[in-house]
This record gives C-alpha cells, structure tokens and sequence, in this order.
C-alpha cells in the first residue's frame, strides 16, 4: 500500500449530530488518511464552530439563515467559507471539494443535499435512514446513470454488504437484519401506556442520536431499515426479514440460495460502520475495542413481537406496497416522534397517528421529486392535525 496516497477529502454534513460526531472521531485517528473539507450543521452553531476551529475545512454551513454571523465573527481569522441557509446546504453538496460524503442529516431535511451529490456522482457514505426509505426508487435511479456510489453506514447495511463481499454472482436468498429489541423488549402493550421520553431514550446498546432512540423502541426503525435494505442491496420485499438479537454482537446476516449464512459480528460501535465506509475498500487498524468471547457468555435470537410494536408492521405493509406509502409513512413518524418528544401523545399513539395517516391518503405508485416533496408536506400536515386532535382528546 502507497503511504503517500492522496489524502481523502471528507465532507460532513450534519457534523454535529450523534453520527457527525463519531464521524470526526474516527477521522482524529487517521490524520494521515482524511482530510476534512466540509462540515455543515442545522442550529448547533456552538459545536460547528469549535469542529470548525480544530479541523479548518474549506467550508461551513450553518442551516439557521439567524445564526451566520455568530459561525462568521468567531471564525473571523480562518481562511474558512461560512454559508448559511438551506439552499446553501445543497450547494455545498455540489461542490468539487470533497472526494466522499458522510450523509448525516437527521430525517428528511437530509434528502435534498444527498439527493444533489448523487446528481454529481459523488460517493457518499450514508447514514440518512429516511433519504432511502422516502425515495428509494428516485435515488437509486439517480445513482444508476450518474454513478454515484452509495456505501451503507447503518451498522445492520454495513454488515451486510460486508457479508456480500465477494460474493457477487451468488444468489441472496435472504437478508436478515438483527435489532435489539430497545428498552422495552418483553413489554406487554399495557406497559407502554404510560412510558414518557426519558424512557424511550435510555437504549440498552447502541450510543444514537435522539429520533433514531425512539424508532429503535418503537421498533420503526427496524421497520425503516428493512425498506432502505430492499434499495441498497436490490431485494424483493419477501427476502428481507428482521429477528430480535439482545446482544447486538451480531449485527446482521445474509443467507445464500444453498442455505449458508453469513454473520457480521463486532462491538455495538457505530465508529466501525463509519470508518469500514471511509476506508472501503480497505481496512484500517482500529483502535476500538474488541469483543471479548470470555466475558460473553451466550448469543440469543426471538421474534418480534407485533402485536406491542405495531410500528414495525405498519413499516412492513409500506415496504410491501412501495411507490408513496414509504414517504407518508416516514413523514408520519417524524411528527409522532417529535409530538412524543413534546409529551403531546403517547408511546403508543405514534402507531395511531402513522396508521390513520397511511390510512388517508391515496395511493400513488410513480413519483418524482416534486411528488414526494408534496406527498411528505401532505402527510406531515394530516398527522400534525391528528396530533392536536389528540391533544384535545387527552386534555
């Protein structure tokens, strides 16, 4: 191997979030390798300016228009760009800056910059969950003619396309994607009635950002990841199936037509999902600890329970039906989320909120842009007003 390789220009957009920040983690130990060129946030302006100070990109952008002068005066000494505003996240993404991205945008906010640096057929490294399940169809569509490459960060994507490696001409029979089971796994539906956030967010495994936290003990996000599996890896519906794995040492699987699975196993650590997609196709040596098998006593597997997390089922019957279900129903989730996070509904009234949203509205089975971008706002409105209906229910 050249040591004198080209160092890799990285760009971060959503720099401040639980990923973002592993991402700069993983790059501190590797100054040698990357070289961070862009780095953008949406509000946490005090953390994008000291990530700003240590790593001197080319670029920053702040996606609150109100707070560019405070990101301008404190970086008033650097040679840094300071941008500021939505369009300005996009055009970032276009840029000739940066060699692979690390798409980390929370939610669908993060769609439109992902969807520019596939335009260019840029590399990207993603971990934007929602970018995939809301337009899955569009963006691999896009990828295909412009050749962008899209590397999985989700730990349950990166494992199996670490399991596909050089498997390429042999048949996948199916995926399985492990999940945790969350905090609430056992729970009955009764016992949910009266869980509040603090709750939902205290996860038994993983170390993630807060919306991620709740679909995870929702069970939505094993849900989402399924529809993103059927995109990256180019599955039917029927060939991709989820167990529940306490541990998390496995984190997941891939079965071949001749009935061999394949398992990728390590540390519940997003730093390795993050660093195999900066390096791929390459290995670097990790600093990360390893699983120890004495202190490890056993490996379980049970079934997911859907009658106490009806999330995963509603997530199951969008992947099924494709064109616009995936998009009402990531754009319901995000509102049930956040009213959840407001104590404005219940745990188990974000399934309500989600099914009745679906419920409404009407199918559509091609879609372009703009049609998704109406179809999300459309959806986020019928929830949002389902929301403040049970908000007067309850009161």
């Amino acid at each position: 191997m050249n040591h004198h390789a080209e160092l890799i220009r990285v760009a971060v957009f959503g720099s401040t979030g639980s990923i973002g920040i592993q991402t700069l983690e993983v790059i501190r130990q590797y100054p040698e390798r990357f070289k961070i060129t862009v780095l953008t946030a949406y509000e946490n302006a005090d953390l994008l300016i000291r990530q700003a100070k240590e790593f001197e990109p080319d670029l920053i952008v702040i996606g609150r228009e109100e707070k560019y002068h405070e990101v301008k005066d404190a970086l008033i000494n650097m040679e840094t760009i300071v941008a500021a505003g939505i369009a300005a996240l996009e055009h970032a993404a276009e840029m000739g800056v940066y060699d692979i991205m690390i798409a980390a945008i929370v939610g669908y906010a993060g769609l439109r910059p992902t969807m520019k640096a596939i335009e260019k057929g840029k590399k990207i490294a993603l971990a934007n969950k929602e970018t995939l399940v809301v337009a899955g169809e569009l963006i691999t569509r896009m990828a295909k003619i412009s050749g962008a490459e899209i590397l999985p960060v989700d730990s349950e994507h990166s494992a199996i396309f670490q399991c596909l490696e050089g498997e390429n001409l042999n048949r996948i029979e199916k995926l399985i994607l492990t999940a945790s089971g969350g905090p609430f796994r056992g729970k009955k539906k009764y016992d949910l009635e009266r869980i509040g956030p603090a709750d939902a967010l205290k996860h038994p495994n993983w170390d993630m950002g807060v919306k991620v936290t709740i679909d995870s003990a929702s069970l939505m996000n094993k849900g989402l990841e399924m529809i993103e599996a059927k995109w990256l890896f180019g599955v039917k519906p029927d060939q991709i199936e989820a167990v529940v794995h306490p541990q998390s040492i496995i984190h997941s699987m891939v079965q071949f037509e001749d009935g061999c699975i394949k398992a990728q196993m390590g540390i519940p650590d997003m730093r390795l999902p993050i660093q195999y997609a900066l390096s791929y196709p390459e290995r670097l040596a990790g600093k990360l600890p390893r699983f120890d098998f004495d202190c490890s006593s056993q490996l379980s597997f049970e079934s997911i329970d859907t009658d106490t997390f009806p999330n995963f089922l509603l997530a199951k019957d969008a992947l099924y039906k494709g064109g616009n279900i995936p998009c009402i129903l990531n754009a319901a989730n995000e509102v049930a989320v956040a009213a959840f996070l407001l104590q404005n509904i219940g745990f188990l009234q974000m399934s309500d909120v989600i099914g009745y949203t679906m419920s409404v509205m009407p199918f559509m089975e091609n879609m372009n842009l703009d049609d998704y971008i109406e179809c999300d706002q459309e959806a986020r409105q019928i929830a949002a007003g389902l929301v403040k209906k049970r908000i007067t229910i309850s009161t």
